[in-house]
């Protein structure tokens, strides 16, 4: 026997039809009972009731058919460490990533990984932090970098790359630029403009104020930290940003650390427990890139 006769037999099992079956695996139904009827001889009994409309497993079709499922299993486990050892990375790998994104070592860490795998088809859609971590968790994602305000999300794996505090950003001529030292009661004293809920950042800040029972305004909302920081450069709020990403817009605003908000915005790579090859050769090449967080 071989195993092209065992996918045959287990494909008419399941569909319980040998016309159905060969749709399946893609050959003449002639050729599917022929290699099925060379099977049965080779077994000496019959593995199918051919009496009725569909196909039914005899008790001897009944014996074997969890043993060519395991067979088939098997032939297949041995074709993916192969590969593995190999590193012959293939299929697809779908990625997804906070709203706005521009970090460098997440695009090189890609890149990287496409010129070592050009055969595997790589898929790169945005998101906010929350859906991202729900994707990750019902497969929709192999993988995703997501903002977030404590370490690794409930049953997922995770690799922080950016841990930093938060600050307020605002023009020069503000109140608050004035100070050499602010406080969460001091920023929350005037407009705010911040990410939405959802994301990591507004996550951290949202959780600082329930502590010290802060209710802040939240004058304006935007997903992309240029546009929180644009709005805040013409006056319209205070804008709560991450260190780095008030440090892009030096030119316009003013960053001040909020004392007395110690938990950091992180950001990270999130997966699956026991990842597939092609997550785990990313997240080499992401440890490349990002070094240490």
């Amino acid at each position: 026997m071989d195993l092209r006769q065992l996918e045959y037999f287990v494909a008419v099992a399941e569909e319980q039809n040998f016309t159905r079956a060969a749709e399946r695996v893609h050959i003449s139904q002639s050729g599917v009972s022929a290699q099925i009827r060379r099977l049965e001889r080779e077994l000496g009994a019959e593995l199918f009731d051919r009496s009725g409309r569909t196909a039914t497993l005899t008790v001897a079709g009944e014996a074997a058919l969890g043993h060519a499922r395991a067979a088939l299993d098997a032939a297949g486990a041995v074709g993916r460490a192969v590969d593995e050892v190999a590193g012959l990375v293939r299929g697809r790998l779908t990625v997804g990533t906070v709203m706005g994104c521009t970090l460098a070592p997440l695009f090189d860490a890609l890149a990287a990984f496409h010129r070592a795998h050009p055969g595997v088809e790589i898929s790169l859609s945005e998101e906010n932090s929350d859906r991202l971590v729900e994707g990750v968790r019902a497969g929709a994602y192999d993988l995703a970098l997501t903002g977030a305000a404590a370490a690794a999300p409930d049953g997922l794996e995770a690799m922080t790359v950016i841990s930093e505090r938060l600050v307020a950003a605002m023009p020069a001529a503000h109140p608050l630029a004035k100070a050499r030292r602010i406080t969460l009661r001091d920023l929350v004293a005037h407009p705010i403009v911040c990410m939405p809920p959802g994301t990591g950042l507004r996550a951290a800040f949202d959780g600082a104020c329930s502590v010290r029972g802060l209710r802040p305004v939240i004058a304006l909302q935007a997903g992309a930290a240029d546009a929180v920081a644009g709005l805040a450069a013409r006056g319209l709020a205070v804008a709560v940003l991450s260190e780095s990403m008030a440090a892009d817009h030096r030119d316009l605003l003013v960053a001040r650390t909020i004392d007395d908000v110690e938990t950091p915005a992180l950001l990270a790579l999130v997966w699956r427990s026991a990842p597939g090859p092609a997550v785990r050769e990313l997240l080499t090449h992401a440890r490349r890139e990002f070094g240490p967080a």
